[in-house]
């Protein structure tokens, strides 16, 4: 095994790195907090959606538009882009939101004081519980869709901080930490792969937030989406997990979802804002003419 940083010796007291240290370099601090003051953007409804179509980021997209599709219009929302590339989640209003500066945020506006709900599993659960639908309100078939959804707010950051970063951003490429990332990246596929061998759905017979919480991460994978590393991972010799990918991949509310807070792209016409199902409408109509 090579490695270019073979001889680093990690010093008695860290400090951040000068110069190029990857992708995000330019703003990643070890400091929390705002950096500049700046207001969020409020719409007409009671839900506020601030985000960026991430893997992350899409999953509250997809289960605001999985809401819609289920006849819950109270679930009307406004979605804003939060530019992380431009240092939009280190806004005094945003941190006010999520002080740890990740995306996606919503503001619930329904009840007499609003609420803050940041972390995207802790969004899905309190939309489900919110409006009832996508969890069991209880039992046993509630706690095993709590279980995936965990398992993967848990298995979600080794796949993007570690295999995604040293794979696709890092200054150059390093062998161990690729090694150690596709190892563990590949032992949650296999994961989920033999869970969906013996069950339709992550928490069961049933569509949940676990799903729609997966979905974005793992359907990337396999759909050689994130980091184009699908040959890299051998993600062919998952079956259950592609028949899954497939078929939550299918749903309107997942094709809806996914696009909000998008920037243009391969795939056509992004949708940096939405305000109304109109706005989706627009986009999914122009890429289908491309």
């Amino acid at each position: 095994m090579s490695d270019e940083n073979a001889g680093y010796t990690p010093p008695e007291v860290w400090s951040p790195p000068a110069g190029d240290a990857g992708r995000w370099s330019s703003i990643n601090r070890p400091t929390a907090g705002a950096r500049h003051e700046a207001e969020l953007p409020r719409g007409s409804h009671a839900l506020q959606l601030y985000s960026l179509a991430t893997p992350n980021g899409q999953k509250a997209g997809i289960m605001l538009e999985e809401l819609l599709a289920a006849g819950e219009n109270g679930a009307e929302y406004d979605a804003w882009m939060i530019d992380i590339g431009k240092g939009d989640q280190f806004s005094s209003g945003f941190v006010a939101v999520n002080p740890n500066s990740k995306i996606p945020a919503l503001v619930d506006y329904m009840g007499e004081t609003p609420v803050r709900v940041f972390e995207s599993g802790a969004i899905l659960l309190h939309l489900a519980d919110k409006f009832g639908k996508f969890l069991p309100a209880f039992g046993a078939e509630r706690t095993e869709a709590l279980n995936w959804l965990f398992w993967l707010q848990g298995s979600a950051p080794f796949i993007g901080g570690g295999f995604g970063h040293f794979y696709a951003y890092a200054p150059f490429p390093q062998e161990y930490p690729i090694n150690r990332y596709a190892m563990e990246t590949k032992r949650l596929l296999d994961v989920a792969d033999r869970r969906l061998g013996e069950a339709q759905y992550l928490g069961g017979e049933s569509y949940t937030i676990a799903d729609i919480a997966a979905w974005p991460w793992l359907g990337a994978l396999m759909n050689n989406e994130a980091y184009k590393a699908g040959r890299f991972l051998g993600v062919d010799a998952y079956t259950n997990l592609r028949r899954w990918v497939d078929e939550i991949g299918a749903r309107p509310g997942v094709q809806r979802g996914r696009i909000v807070n998008s920037n243009d792209g391969e795939k056509g016409p992004g949708l940096r804002e939405r305000h109304a199902a109109s706005d989706i409408d627009a986009v999914l109509d122009a890429r289908a003419k491309l």
